[in-house]
């Protein structure tokens, strides 16, 4: 039995992650709330003076979180759980120790230091609460990572796929031998990506390059049935995007929108920058089923755009976003995420 390797630690310089960890901590606060009082009123004036405990260490330690995020996703996990349970109880026993001094008919002073203790103690369980919470919420919409590898090696594997590529080539052998190896190596570099650990983020550049040998193979099929338009001159090459997230939205774009058109069709595929997001836009005629709006086309199509979502929210939280609609006679879809380079190694 393989170990189980733990989910990648939360983006704390993610807009989503910040928002969830002051709500969810605001939540903890009001259940202590409510468990201390006698009813709804009296927990909402106890929820207001526990503010003036919560609201200071929370902001100072999200904004230490902040600043260490970069550093915390090298760290072995053990590291980062440490971090993530420490270092609320540092913060919050070092405020309640300023609270006491400064105002010291707020607190008994008959309980001393189990004041700063107590204030320790809390600060580290509602960061192992909130890590936990974290955790379980990446565990769940990790197996998107596994079930889109699985999706898409049994897409290469298609046996029309496989075998048409291979008939291509045999084609290309004697008439055209240098397009025939490379067409073979297409396949291979495919197959090299699909069975590679695609749960870290990959760059742009590979995305567009594997799109590439994708839409190279399927011409060989295809002919003159297959267009595709490319607007990515300007696209950075190194940004940060999920694994296997544009192959599969053009794999879409050929079997829903091309091969049900006797007379083939034109893709589009935009990749820009612009207000610090990457944005991907991939457009292809409506095919056979365009009288049907595209929420109710094909179960692979709706699948394998789920499927991309989930990893969108895995990876970029609420700072990505995927449409999918019909515009005029073309199905697009768009992918909205924001501009993330690779990390500098250290300084040699």
């Amino acid at each position: 039995m393989t170990k189980e390797t733990p989910p990648p630690p939360p983006d704390f310089r993610n807009l989503g992650i910040l928002l969830r960890v002051a709500v969810a901590a605001q939540g903890l606060a009001w259940g202590a709330a409510l468990i201390q009082s006698r009813g709804v009123f009296d927990a909402f004036g106890l929820f207001v003076d526990m503010a003036a405990f919560l609201e200071p260490p929370l902001l100072t330690c999200l904004l230490a979180f902040y600043l260490l995020s970069p550093r915390l996703a090298a760290w072995p996990h053990r590291h980062f759980v440490a971090v993530g349970v420490g270092l609320p109880a540092l913060l919050a026993m070092l405020w309640s120790a300023y609270l006491i001094h400064q105002y010291p008919d707020l607190t008994d002073p008959a309980l001393g230091g189990l004041a700063l203790l107590r204030s320790a103690l809390l600060g580290g369980m509602a960061g192992m609460v909130l890590l936990a919470w974290l955790d379980w919420r990446a565990r769940r919409l990790s197996p998107a990572l596994a079930e889109a590898r699985l999706q898409a090696l049994q897409a290469r594997i298609r046996p029309h796929f496989l075998f048409n590529s291979l008939n291509s080539v045999l084609s290309l052998i004697r008439s055209d031998p240098k397009r025939a190896e490379s067409a073979l190596e297409n396949l291979a570099e495919l197959y090299r990506t699909l069975m590679a650990d695609n749960r870290q983020l990959s760059t742009l550049g590979k995305e567009v390059e594997l799109a590439r040998a994708y839409l190279d193979l399927e011409a060989l099929r295809l002919g003159d049935r297959l267009a595709v338009e490319w607007r990515a001159d300007n696209a950075p090459g190194q940004a940060q995007v999920p694994a296997l997230v544009l192959q599969p939205l053009l794999e879409n774009a050929v079997c829903h929108g091309i091969e049900p058109n006797p007379g083939g069709g034109r893709i589009g595929v935009d990749i820009f920058v612009k207000d610090d997001q990457l944005t991907v836009v991939v457009r292809n005629p409506l095919g056979s089923e365009g009288d049907a709006p595209p929420a109710t086309g094909r179960r692979g199509n709706r699948m394998a755009l789920s499927n991309i979502r989930e990893r969108l929210a895995l990876h970029f939280d609420a700072e990505a976003r995927l449409s999918a609609h019909r515009l005029g006679g073309e199905f697009v879809v768009q992918l909205v995420m924001p501009l993330r380079h690779p990390p500098r190694g250290p300084a040699r």
